[in-house]
């Protein structure tokens, strides 16, 4: 029996995550100067960036005017510093921290904004409250 279909098995830990783009230099700009994240490194059309071991790939689609992203969602430990910070940059917040849930022991708030090429991205930050 293939361990890969034992019951044990189950993906877990995401290595890369890849990212429509039309413009590497232009996408590099944005990641690298713009969010603030670690430039690894580019190879032609491809650019690599660190984001806290999870590497991420920016890439021109395989057919030519198609294009397709998920939502990434980035930890900050304070959501209203981290968008002041991308705000003075020249970022564009599409939808301001928000509230989004209050849980048991801490409030989960997001905010939203676009690449260049109009990909989504979010930051999330949970904060706790006081007992």
């Amino acid at each position: 029996m293939d361990s890969a279909a034992s019951p044990g098995f189950g993906l877990s830990a995401i290595g890369q995550i890849g990212i429509t783009i039309t413009d590497v230099e232009r996408a590099i700009g944005f990641y690298r100067d713009m969010l603030g994240m670690k430039f690894l490194f580019q190879a032609g059309s491809l650019a690599f960036f660190d984001c806290a071991g999870v590497r991420l790939m920016l890439s021109p689609s395989e057919k030519p005017g198609e294009t397709y992203s998920s939502i990434l969602y980035f930890r900050v430990p304070d959501i209203q510093a981290a968008s002041r910070a991308l705000e003075s940059r020249g970022v564009v917040l599409e939808h301001s921290a928000h509230l989004v849930a209050r849980m048991p022991d801490h409030d989960l708030w997001m905010a939203f904004l676009r690449d260049p090429d109009r990909n989504l991205l979010g930051m999330m930050s949970e904060v706790s409250r006081a007992a």
